[in-house]
């Protein structure tokens, strides 16, 4: 399989409706491989539409119980976050199966393709390899596309679920994660740099790992406007790199005249003396760095400027993206996946950049994490809510193994109130969002933030439905 070839081949992925393991479950199939799985979710009657996707595709679905691990010659895929203790894990150490991380496998078809182009950074990943998609999608390239997020533009009825291409181009576009440090096992031709910030490591170590894998990169396409990233690519041979901003104008690609829109924004593209206007279809300033990224990219792989252009403006967004769900009864409800503070931040500035009071229901994604952000989150939240703004906490997405609940959602809702903004603690979700819509008023924005946890989308669209029913 060191050619990227695996027709002939059999895979069990543990977890495989996460967000990183579904996508690549249907680039497995889609190139021919028996792929079967199983899931915590699955057992659990979490989303069932999204295993009924993977079912549609021939993939076999078990229970997380050990059953699907049957033979020697499958090779078990798991993400870091599956402990060994889980029955599939105790089935292939005893049958004596090859084990791969996602990481792993995702690497090695990444690296087996002619044109591997691999998107880094803190945020905004999701994002540039959606744009990318549809950039090479629209050129009539064929990408295969390894997304962790959906990408609505390819997303119809009948693939709801669209995180990933399986094409027969040159390119494998993929984002790549530093958190695990797996961004090491990449080798790009070409490399995408947005930003560096704190995230999950400390920057000595970030700058490290993001500097190794520019420099293994053809073409490297840099953030000019993020200190970290800009200091990182003054150590590459200049004519390996593409910088972008939307402060320098002697950029190689450079964004001015940015006009914002609730839902959309537009802007004027200079590259080499030419100028484009540009009119996307997600909104924010992040979103023209985003697309200056990805045109950069697309230049590197051989895409006029023009294509690059019409591409990146078919660009329709992802799903838990700044979401637009519904609007009812004047409140308007976004669904978005804000979980760090970075992340949190942007959404809220793109936001606030537009009239109306914001109600947000943020549940944190994890014990461990909130621990770690505890006082970033606050500061941020307190810099960033307005007055008027009101931040609601369930308590974090909990989904089984063993946790220790040091800092609660009720610790960062105090923080916060202490700082002078109005936050409350609500534990159970469904009271919590209860809460949300009573107190919406016309003009008022409710946004579901949080990650990991696919049932949040679910319940933005339930809140919608409660603002339609009190409309009636």
């Amino acid at each position: 399989m060191h050619d990227g070839n695996v027709a002939d081949q059999r895979f069990f992925l543990v977890g495989i409706g996460g967000s990183g393991m579904m996508p690549l479950a249907m680039i497995l199939r889609g190139r021919g491989a028996t792929v079967a799985g199983s899931d915590r979710g699955l057992d659990q009657g979490r989303v069932p539409a999204k295993f009924e996707a993977l079912r549609a595709l021939g993939i076999a679905l078990f229970p997380q119980d050990g059953s699907g691990v049957t033979a020697p010659e499958q090779i078990v895929v798991a993400s870091a976050a599956v402990e060994e203790t889980v029955a599939d894990m105790v089935a292939a150490a005893r049958l004596g199966c090859r084990r791969l991380s996602r990481a792993e496998l995702n690497a090695r078809l990444f690296n087996a393709s002619a044109l591997p182009i691999g998107v880094a950074g803190t945020s905004g990943k999701s994002t540039v390899t959606g744009m990318i998609a549809a950039i090479l999608g629209a050129a009539g390239r064929d990408p295969t596309v390894m997304n962790g997020a959906v990408m609505k533009h390819v997303a119809r009825a009948d693939r709801p679920f669209a995180s990933a291409l399986v094409g027969q181009g040159d390119a494998y576009v993929s984002e790549v994660d530093e958190s695990d440090g797996s961004i090491a096992l990449y080798a790009p031709h070409v490399a995408v740099l947005n930003n560096v910030s704190l995230d999950h490591k400390s920057l000595d170590e970030l700058n490290a790992l993001f500097g190794d894998f520019l420099a293994k990169a053809h073409r490297a396409v840099i953030n000019a406007d993020n200190a970290d990233a800009a200091t990182l690519a003054l150590r590459l041979p200049p004519p390996r790199v593409t910088r972008f901003s939307l402060r320098d104008a002697g950029a190689d690609l450079y964004a001015d005249g940015v006009e914002e829109a609730p839902f959309a924004v537009g802007f004027a593209l200079h590259h080499r003396g030419e100028r484009r206007a540009v009119a996307l279809q997600v909104p924010g300033r992040h979103n023209v760095a985003n697309a200056l990224a990805a045109i950069g990219a697309a230049l590197a792989a051989g895409v006029s400027l023009d294509d690059a252009v019409a591409g990146v403006e078919r660009f329709e967004g992802l799903r838990r993206r700044f979401d637009l769900v519904g609007s009812a009864a004047g409140v308007t409800v976004i669904d978005d996946f804000g979980h760090n503070p970075d992340k949190i931040a942007a959404t809220l500035d793109t936001l606030h950049a537009f009239p109306g009071r914001l109600i947000v229901l943020f549940q944190p994604h994890g014990y461990g994490p909130l621990k770690v952000m505890r006082a970033e989150l606050a500061a941020m939240f307190a810099a960033r809510l307005a007055a008027d703004d009101l931040l609601v906490l369930p308590d974090p997405v909990y989904q089984g193994g063993t946790v220790t609940r040091e800092v609660t959602s009720a610790d960062v809702a105090r923080d916060v109130g202490v700082a002078g903004r109005q936050a409350i603690h609500i534990p159970d979700r469904a009271s919590a969002a209860a809460h949300c819509v009573a107190v919406a008023l016309p003009g008022d924005r409710i946004v579901v933030m949080g990650a990991r946890d696919d049932t949040l989308s679910l319940l933005a669209a339930d809140m919608v439905a409660m603002l339609e029913g009190r409309e009636a």
